[in-house]
């Protein structure tokens, strides 16, 4: 994989970045929509490309595997071709899926034996299959199987986890340097850092991860009940150790703000489902703050969604058209609040980048925390 910090912001640890895939460049810091089981709910694939300006995707092995299923994607060519998309695609490796399901999954050194939640048959996910399967997803970054701590958890409980996590890193990153990509194009392999909210332990499996020099290196485990602030503080201690020529993605967050606050502790990668669930819920999520559209408030308001003539969402339906939709459960609604938060949200870090960049990034930042924070 190439990297390469363009602009490293001349106050604090904000960055600007490139990397290079087969399948396209991707500008940091980006956030990626989440297309669980290929598909973005809700939004089509021109949709992603022209109006939400996505530069990639996350798919998740789990959902993938269990359907439509690994033999199917491979007959279609790889995940890109099967759902028509030509654009960079990262997959999570399952785990988080996996280690949710505390009732129906048994975990062992080898690996972790589980239920499906769709039809309850057996199935075993281990460091080394993992590779097999998403190598044959096709996705051009793929993801180290690891075990996501619930919060709050006990100490020992998350050291165990976390070592357990390191000796399946080093199965598979054995399996990766033996295999071979499936499609012709390069798939890179991230680890993935761990350790609760212990500081001590994070710096230990930031030093473990630093160590293997992959191509780009993961946060994990953050952002699953745990106080903002000491989200921040994890993130902190982990970049401070974690290479700087290489990308650094934090999984699974998160609001806005918390976006914004990552990148100012040098994060460079990001998903959540917030945008999209959120939408279908009729949360939006604008520059002016939060909206229920659901509240009666909006009920007669017919200004655009977000009115104040900003171009990077489609401002022709209303707020009151838009909670029409939503109260009525017309599907159109979760689509326009969909694409109206992804397009937020990609707004959000190109923004942030373009700050970057001209060194304007933190006060940026502090102006419109306060419109961020805000419920309309």
């Amino acid at each position: 994989m190439f990297f390469e910090v363009i602009k490293n912001n001349k106050e604090g640890n904000a960055r600007a970045g490139l990397i290079k895939t087969g399948h396209g460049d991707i500008e940091t810091p980006i956030f990626m929509p989440v297309g669980t089981a290929g598909s973005v709910k809700g939004v089509h694939q021109k949709e992603l490309i022209n109006d939400i300006k996505s530069q990639i995707i996350l798919g998740n092995t789990y959902h993938l595997y269990l359907r439509p299923g690994i033999p199917t994607i491979e007959k279609a060519g790889g995940l890109h071709k099967f759902i028509n998309w030509n654009k960079p695609i990262l997959t999570d490796s399952g785990g988080y899926q996996v280690f949710s399901l505390s009732e129906n999954r048994k975990l062992t050194n080898e690996g972790a034996v589980f239920k499906s939640h769709i039809d309850g048959s057996k199935h075993v996910f281990t460091p080394e299959n993992i590779v097999d399967i998403q190598r044959l997803i096709g996705a051009d970054i793929i993801m180290a199987f690891d075990e996501c701590t619930p919060y709050p958890c006990e100490y020992e409980f998350a050291k165990k986890s976390m070592q357990l996590t390191h000796k399946w890193l080093e199965r598979g990153i054995t399996r990766h340097k033996k295999t071979k990509p499936q499609y012709g194009h390069e798939q890179f392999y991230f680890p993935i850092v761990q350790g609760s909210v212990f500081k001590d332990l994070r710096k230990q499996s930031a030093e473990e991860i630093a160590n293997k020099n992959l191509p780009g290196n993961a946060i994990g485990g953050l952002s699953v009940g745990e106080p903002e602030d000491e989200m921040y503080e994890m993130i902190d201690v982990v970049n401070n150790i974690l290479p700087k020529n290489k990308p650094r993605y934090l999984m699974g967050v998160g609001t806005p703000a918390n976006i914004l606050e990552a990148i100012s502790l040098g994060v460079d990668m990001f998903d959540c489902v917030m945008p999209t669930r959120n939408g279908r819920n009729g949360m939006l999520f604008t520059i002016n703050g939060t909206i229920n559209i659901r509240n009666e408030k909006w009920k007669n308001d017919f200004s655009p969604i977000e009115d104040n003539g900003n171009s990077f969402v489609d401002t022709q339906y209303s707020k009151a058209y838009l909670r029409h939709l939503i109260i009525s459960n017309e599907i159109l609604g979760a689509v326009i609040a969909s694409i109206h938060n992804l397009a937020f949200y990609l707004w959000l870090v190109k923004t942030a980048r373009e700050k970057i960049l001209s060194d304007d990034f933190y006060s940026w930042k502090r102006s419109i925390l306060k419109n961020l924070n805000t419920r309309l």
